[in-house]
């Protein structure tokens, strides 16, 4: 490793010696820290991603490399991310997108959440969380790349669901949010990790000392909310992920079927066989076959749920937003045109002093510029079941980040043409 002190832009970088996919041996530089120039003032744009298993981080990964090419890159001051978004942020605010393509581009399902035997399943899930040590290996530990992301210029921010045991309380949101900025680099790490834990396969972690972590899209699969309620945020520019209809094949109650027909002699699994047999009957009929998909229906339901209205909720913001200017300026146009000459200059700057004085409980001084990018994988989707033996073709991971790089250009054509009437 060396530090080399770069003049123009003034900043420490890292190289190092990166082993690529033909065995030779290449330079990387990678950000350190700013120097004493602080241009936060100047970065005023927020970018929200969305959960979306490993279709959506391709997809936000190809995103963030066209942005990350284009000038409008150094506007942005904040990256919010759930799951995938949390991930593909860590990598975004960090500089590091380059090992981050090189990463997934090598990833098999079975180093993300790897099936666990049948025997383990009431006791630790359906699968264990192989990602953790698969990125510790190849990329770096999980709270390295946390310290590189609080030394960073963009603020990093990670929604978790808490499932902490505890009493009911209308207050708590069951959401836990842990940014570059404040959080303890070890808890910022467990944070994106505990976010990016998909609950229909694996159990929650620990994140500090009080809280209990699990897939961060439950409570908020697309964290927009929260750029909305950063006063700082000038700009929003979202990518959310749009899920095609998942369809179960069955396979895997079939696999267990033809594994267990050899043991039917033997009571007790001549019984399970007959449980198996019904669950597929009711996948058939378009039923959960069990309780593990009715989970994971459940999981896509909320996640679909709590994106809309998360939308919904901005976009009525900025609706209000804009009416009520329009109010004010209705209300005071009819002032200057009713009162009394002598009465008229007093009445406005009452009329001014009261909308002025108004609070609502959004942020009311102007409409944010938001622009939402939607995407999904269509015919180059990766199978998300991570069931055993599961491959991912590489061609189809290469689809979906120009997928994602297509989208990001779009955005960027638009916001062109959209440039003089800014």
């Amino acid at each position: 490793m060396v530090v080399v002190p770069l003049v123009a832009p003034q900043r420490l970088v890292r190289l190092d010696l990166v082993l690529g996919e033909d065995g030779r041996a290449g330079k990387e530089f990678l950000p350190l820290h700013d120097s004493t120039i602080d241009a936060m003032g100047e970065r005023s744009l927020a970018i929200v991603l969305s959960g979306g298993g490993m279709n959506g981080l391709l997809l936000e990964l190809g995103f963030l490399r066209r942005l990350r090419e284009d000038i409008l890159w150094d506007s942005v001051g904040w990256i919010y991310g759930t799951s995938a978004g949390a991930l593909t942020g860590v990598m975004a605010a960090a500089d590091r997108l380059d090992a981050l393509e090189r990463f997934v581009l090598q990833l098999a399902p079975d180093e993300t959440f790897r099936p666990n035997r049948l025997w383990q399943l009431p006791l630790t899930g359906l699968h264990d969380y192989a990602l953790p040590d698969t990125i510790a290996e190849r990329l770096a530990p999980v709270d390295r790349l946390a310290r590189d992301v609080v030394a960073a210029r963009i603020e990093l921010v990670v929604c978790v669901t808490d499932v902490s045991d505890g009493e009911i309380d209308e207050h708590r949101a069951y959401e836990r949010l842990y940014s570059s900025r404040t959080a303890d680099p070890d808890e910022l790490a467990r944070a994106i990790l505990a976010s990016a834990a998909i609950s229909a396969l694996v159990l929650p972690l620990r994140v500090g000392d009080d809280v209990i972590g699990t897939d961060g899209g439950w409570v908020r699969n697309f964290p927009l909310g929260h750029a909305y309620d950063n006063p700082a945020v000038g700009e929003i520019v979202g990518f959310q992920y749009v899920p095609q209809p998942v369809r179960v094949s069955g396979e895997n109650l079939a696999r267990l079927r033809r594994r267990l027909e050899p043991f039917r002699a033997v009571p007790p699994i001549r019984a399970l066989l007959d449980e198996v047999r019904a669950a597929e009957e009711r996948q058939q009929r378009g039923e959960p076959g069990h309780l593990a998909e009715m989970i994971a229906r459940l999981m896509r339901v909320t996640i679909a749920r709590n994106t809309t209205l998360e939308v919904r909720s901005a976009e009525a913001k900025d609706a209000s937003v804009r009416e009520l200017e329009a109010l004010r300026a209705d209300v005071l146009a009819s002032v200057r045109r009713n009162a009394k000459p002598w009465r008229r200059g007093r009445a406005v700057n009452e009329v001014e002093e009261r909308f002025s004085a108004a609070r609502f409980p959004f942020r009311h001084d102007r409409a944010l510029p938001l622009q939402i990018v939607r995407g999904s994988a269509g015919e180059h989707a990766l199978d998300p079941s991570f069931r055993a033996g599961l491959e991912w073709p590489l061609e189809n991971k290469r689809a979906l980040i120009e997928r994602g790089r297509a989208l990001a250009e779009e955005l960027l054509g638009r916001r062109s043409a959209q440039e003089p009437h800014r």
